[in-house]
Formats: structure tokens, sequence, C-alpha cells
């Protein structure tokens, strides 16, 4: 691998990490880079869960050296978030690429409408401690598992849903939101990654480079997170938002 493609992937691995920490949408950068870089969609899919993997580590690891980590919700919601996953990776190929990506542009605008309005400010009230009453239990469980059929199935976006999802359920902060996010994502991403090793769909040296890059910016977005606070992450969600459904739509391509 050359200088080139060692620093196109470096640089694009840092910046999907940084987003993905912060907000979600890194894998709409990472796939097209391991695809232009010569690789099979099947194969960039595989590649990019292992830069994923490692960059969950990093962040969740420092989300909790800054004492920002709610084991037991985070726990909770990864369970039917993996029954979720399974099931939704069944069904990985149902529509055409155009109108998917249709789709998640507009999926991505009405996020973009719940971030900016805050419903949550009238009719969520924030949880105190990690408790869950029952109501939030049920409804939580089934929303998690629709969140991992969609992570399974599609995977792009699946933070900025997540996001949306914590924060009608909990009322918590995006910081608080952010590390729970990134703890739900690793585990079912390390549950259907062994399906790509099976099939041989994983180029490790991009992978591991990819990763690198990844842990960089995973590791900057999550002290940026917690020293800054609600507020910024806010904005960068609106404008990283903006971004993806401006592109998803068709109305500039990125790559």
């Amino acid at each position: 691998m050359d200088i080139l493609k060692v620093g196109l992937i470096l640089a694009t691995g840092i910046m999907a990490g940084f987003m993905n920490t912060i907000g979600g949408g890194g894998s709409l950068f990472t796939l097209p880079m391991l695809i232009f870089l010569g690789l099979p969609a099947a194969a960039a899919n595989g590649t990019n869960r292992v830069a994923l993997i490692i960059q969950g580590i990093v962040g969740v690891s420092n989300f909790r050296r800054k004492g920002v980590f709610y084991p037991k919700l985070s726990i909770l919601f990864s369970i039917p978030a993996i029954l979720g996953s399974l099931l939704g990776a069944r069904f990985a190929v149902s529509i055409p690429e155009e109108l998917f990506k249709r789709i998640l542009g507009i999926v991505m605008i009405i996020i973009l409408i719940i971030i900016i309005t805050r419903p949550e400010r009238h009719f969520v009230k924030p949880l105190n401690g990690e408790k869950l009453s029952t109501s939030r239990l049920m409804v939580s469980l089934l929303v998690f598992f629709g969140v991992g059929f969609y992570g399974g199935f599609i995977q792009a976006g699946v933070g900025f849903i997540i996001i949306v999802c914590l924060t009608l359920i909990t009322g918590m902060s995006l910081v608080k939101i952010n590390s729970i996010k990134l703890f739900i994502i690793l585990i079912y991403i390390l549950f259907s990654f062994p399906i790509f090793i099976l099939n041989c769909e994983i180029d490790w040296v991009l992978g591991m480079t990819l990763a690198v890059g990844n842990s960089i910016g995973a590791y900057i977005g999550s002290n940026i997170a917690v020293s800054k606070g609600d507020k910024w992450v806010r904005v960068f969600l609106i404008g990283a938002l903006l971004l993806m459904s401006a592109n998803l739509m068709g109305i500039f391509k990125m790559g």
C-alpha cells in the first residue's frame, strides 16, 4: 500500500471517527473511499467494520475514563438491538441503492427537525440515574429492536437514529447519549462481524489502517464532546445532518 493510499485512509478515518463519536454519518465517507481504492462493496462494508469496532472501543473507553458511562442502560438497550441486527442482516438487499439513498436523505431531514425542535423538552422527563419506568422500558425494548434491525439491514446513518431514540426515551444530554450510542453500535457490530470474516470480505491491511484513523478521530471527538458540552454537539449534529441529507438526495456528491 503506497503513501498516498495510507494518507487518504488515515485522513478519512480521522474525520469518520470524529463524526461517529460526536454524532454519526462517518461511514458515508469511509465506504465510498474504500470502494474508490478498489474494494468491492461487500468487502468495503466488512473492512469498514474493523475500524468501527476499534473506534467504538476507543470512544467508549474514553467516555468511561471521563466519567460519562451508563452500563445498565447501555447493556439494556444493546440486547434488543443485537436481536434486531441479526434479523436485519437477512434483509440486507431489498431496495435499489438510489432509492435507499433518497429515503435515508429524507430520514436525515426528519431527524434534523427533531434535533432542532427538541420535543423531549415538552414530552420527556429526564431520567434520574439509570432507572426506567415500566412503560419506558417496554417502549425502549421495542424501539431498539427496530434500531438494531435498521443497523443490521442498512447501518449508514444509524448513529443519528439512535441519538433521536435515546433523546426521546431518556431525555438525557447529547454528551451522555453519545456514550451510550457508541456502546450499542459496538456491541451489535461485534455480533455481525464474524459473517464478514467467514465470507472473506475483509481487507485487513486497509481495515487496520482505517482503524488507526478512526481511533484518533474517536479520541478527539469524545474529548471535545465532554469538554465543550451539549450545545456544541448539537451544532455539529445540525451541520452534519444537513451535509449528509443533501448528499444522499443528490443535491451534490461527496467523493
